[in-house]
């Protein structure tokens, strides 16, 4: 039907009492509230003209370096520390593994942990085309930021017009993760992670990437000078423990690096924010697969697992790649690396993540219990023994689910079970002490309630929720039903786990959102319900611990053109004005937001750039884009 002379709008109203959104319809052009007054008529007259419009030139704010002489100690020293590991700790170093290297030439083939035995796992993972280790092969020293390179752009002329600041003690900054920015990855004792076995000839590697492993300093120094004041990145679990298992020598380089790095960004005036496993697990916890995984029956020498690690439960019910995490000994061995990194670091870090997104890894049911445990483990002894005061987490994914007609029971029924298999699989334990969501149990293969011991175990064992929302999804049933899709367990059934329709576009053919790159759509006002329905939900205080977006076609353009990303800053600048509303308006305790990512990384193995700086891979210069500055202008503007 055409409606004539008007626009058809829609509206969307929230009832308070039930937080279902419905759609109204109803016609006619934007309101314009705030124009109370009729406008003038106009009159028109002749001047002298001139060129009057210029640039007005700003500044970035750098942070200023800390003034006080004794650090903030969030829990012992390492001298300390130490002494609550169970298990003597030894340290080692270890070599390079070079490209080109076909052979072993260490001569301590009777050690378990030595040259030889480590050399073997990069001998045996088999990286295609590994051919460069970068151009930089030591600790690049920083120098300072030109002024010239922290001009404000151009503003984009519309905007946020809110008037609402942000509380005084919201946290603000950016992230990014080892495996996707350091390289480096067979120097200085690193060991393979899943993320190399097995890698693909035909996509980007990890093998240099932005080389931040040595040119840490000068990200540093570029992001101070920025002004931000939270700096969130990872730790490789194969860089602090080549062997990955309890008892196995600690790579003395790897601690030696990652102090320094932690004292630089203390150093700059910012604070460190640390997440322990970010996709990365050792290669040694992922099964053999034609030759380009590592092998964990190899015998050559004798630091082979003799298939212990092999994981006993290789079925993907999530539609993810396994990540290991279902193996015998990945709760032990993770537990184990995660006090190591308590006892030699947690003094200096005030915010810790155990896992990123793990989800994405679990594989199946086996693997959630596991991750589940391994956490809780981990605080427990953070907080209980070490007696930690800073805050630990554990990041988590959902792209959230919307109902495609908010109107139909069955499709908010549909949104409502996303929702929970995605978050409530692990929040529900650790938030609120209940058992797994019922559509779980009924769902996935080896699903089975959780004890009571175990639930008392888990619960509480999280300071805040930590969400990763870059985008949303639209739901709706499958035809035939969820209890049909359900009860259909063929492998050919592409459907399970969730059993919905998952989309892109509303209920009258428009995106939900602009489009990017890749997955990711502009969608700032489901971001606000989004955050409402977590604190109403999971009734604890929230932290955006990634969102970003990859403008299309980015890498494309010519420089000039990348560092005018406008779509970037629209993304941001929306959602962190939506961050305002649900603080003020909705109630909501929204903590911080940390975007992602600092610079452009490899986005495992895609050309997706999430970068708010580009990275020339040749020089490795990097450049300011206009959204960062947007972005902190934004935050900085607002902090009361």
């Amino acid at each position: 039907m055409r409606i004539p002379i008007a626009l058809a709008t829609l509206a969307l109203v929230v009832e308070e009492t039930t937080a279902q959104a419905i759609y109204m319809t109803t016609t006619g052009y934007s309101a314009r509230p705030q124009c109370t007054a009729p406008a003038a008529s106009p009159k028109y007259y002749y001047n002298t003209f001139s060129y009057s419009v210029s640039d007005t030139v700003r500044y970035a704010t750098s942070i200023p370096a800390p003034t006080a002489t004794t650090p903030i100690r969030y829990a012992p020293t390492y001298q300390e520390a130490v002494k609550h590991l169970q298990s003597e700790i030894s340290t080692t170093t270890w070599g390079n593994w070079l490209p080109g290297e076909t052979a072993i030439t260490a001569n301590d083939v009777g050690d378990p942990y030595g040259q030889a035995a480590w050399s073997s796992m990069w001998l045996n993972a088999n990286l295609p085309n590994y051919t460069t280790t970068g151009i930089f092969s030591a600790t690049v020293s920083p120098t300072p930021i030109p002024t010239t390179d922290l001009v404000l752009p151009p503003r984009d002329y519309f905007g946020p017009t809110d008037c609402y600041n942000f509380p005084k003690d919201f946290i603000f900054g950016v992230a990014g993760s080892a495996g996707q920015i350091e390289g480096a990855i067979a120097l200085e004792g690193r060991s393979p992670s899943s993320l190399e076995i097995p890698a693909n000839p035909n996509q980007p590697n990890d093998y240099v990437t932005d080389e931040n492993y040595f040119y840490y300093k000068q990200d540093i120094e570029r992001l101070a000078a920025m002004g931000v004041e939270y700096y969130s990145f990872s730790i490789p679990w194969t860089r602090i423990l080549p062997f990955a298992l309890p008892g196995t020598p600690v790579n003395k380089q790897a601690i030696d690096h990652y102090n320094d790095l932690i004292d630089t960004v203390l150093a700059a005036g910012m604070q460190p924010v640390v997440t322990m496993l970010h996709f990365d697990t050792p290669a040694l916890f992922v099964k053999s697969d034609g030759g380009k995984r590592i092998d964990p029956h190899h015998t050559r020498f004798c630091f082979c697992l003799n298939g212990f690690l092999t994981a006993t439960d290789r079925r993907v019910d999530f539609g993810y790649a396994s990540s290991g995490y279902n193996s015998p000994k990945f709760v032990e061995a993770f537990v184990n690396y995660g006090k190591i990194l308590l006892a030699n670091f947690a003094d200096r870090v005030p915010i810790w993540f155990t896992f990123n997104e793990p989800l994405n890894g679990a594989g199946n049911f086996h693997g959630v219990e596991n991750v589940l445990q391994a956490h809780a483990h981990v605080y427990r002894f953070y907080r209980e023994q070490l007696k930690g005061t800073g805050k630990m987490s554990i990041k988590l994914s959902d792209n959230f689910g919307v109902p495609k007609d908010p109107r139909n029971t069955s499709h908010v029924e549909a949104a409502t079970r996303f929702n929970e298999m995605q978050l409530g699989l692990f929040a529900n334990s650790i938030f609120l002490g209940k058992q797994y969501p019922e559509s779980v149990l009924h769902t996935l293969p080896g699903a089975k309630p959780m004890s009571k011991a175990d639930l008392a175990y888990i619960s509480g064992t999280a300071d805040f929720f930590a969400i990763d929302p870059y985008t949303v999804t639209v739901i709706s049933p499958v035809d035939g039903g969820i209890e049909a899709c359900v009860a259909n367990k063929s492998a050919s059934n592409s459907l399970r786990p969730y059993c919905v329709r998952q989309e892109t576009t509303n209920m009258y053919g428009w995106d939900i959102g602009y489009r990017s790159n890749s997955y990711v759509y502009i969608t700032p006002t489901y971001f606000r319900e989004y955050l409402s329905y977590l604190w109403n939900t999971f009734h604890s205080p929230i932290m955006v611990t990634e969102f970003g977006f990859p403008v299309f076609q980015e890498a494309e353009k010519n420089l000039v053109d990348q560092l005018f990303d406008t779509p970037r800053s629209v993304y941001y600048l929306s959602f962190m004005s939506e961050i305002l509303k649900a603080i003020h308006e909705d109630g909501v305790r929204v903590i911080g937001a940390l975007a992602w990512s600092f610079v452009d990384n490899w986005e495992l193995g895609g050309l997706d750039q999430f970068g708010i700086q580009v990275v020339n891979k040749t020089t490795q210069e990097r450049h300011y884009k206009k959204s960062f500055f947007d972005l902190v202008d934004f935050v900085k503007t607002r902090m009361q």
